[in-house]
């Protein structure tokens, strides 16, 4: 049997103002969550893998958010920290749903 998720609901879609963060606790799980220019709206972990800088108050840039604690870039689409750093932050699934924000977490 495969993974199944859970879709939690974590506000609506204008609630998310434009390239900035938004912090989401979710039980023990503490995400940044982010409306990139596109509209499109992106979850990753709320903790930069260098020093566990808080993501959300970070600067967002197309698919980038720079860590605001010694500028870290991580791309928001994979959790891929950019070069010459290295690392990753775990990224969740999203789907918007009439106006409806949704996370997809594992049971």
């Amino acid at each position: 049997m495969g993974n199944t998720l859970r879709s939690v609901l974590i506000g609506k879609i204008d609630e998310w103002p434009e390239k900035l963060g938004k912090t989401v606790n979710i039980g023990k799980i503490q995400l940044a969550v982010f409306k990139l220019e596109s509209g499109e709206i992106r979850a990753i972990e709320n903790r930069c893998p260098h020093k566990g800088g808080v993501l959300a108050e970070g600067i967002v840039t197309g698919e980038y958010v720079f860590c605001p604690m010694h500028d870290w870039k991580i791309n928001v689409l994979d959790g891929k920290v950019q070069e010459p750093d290295i690392g990753c932050v775990k990224t969740f699934p999203v789907e918007v749903k009439e106006n409806q924000v949704y996370v997809l977490l594992d049971r």
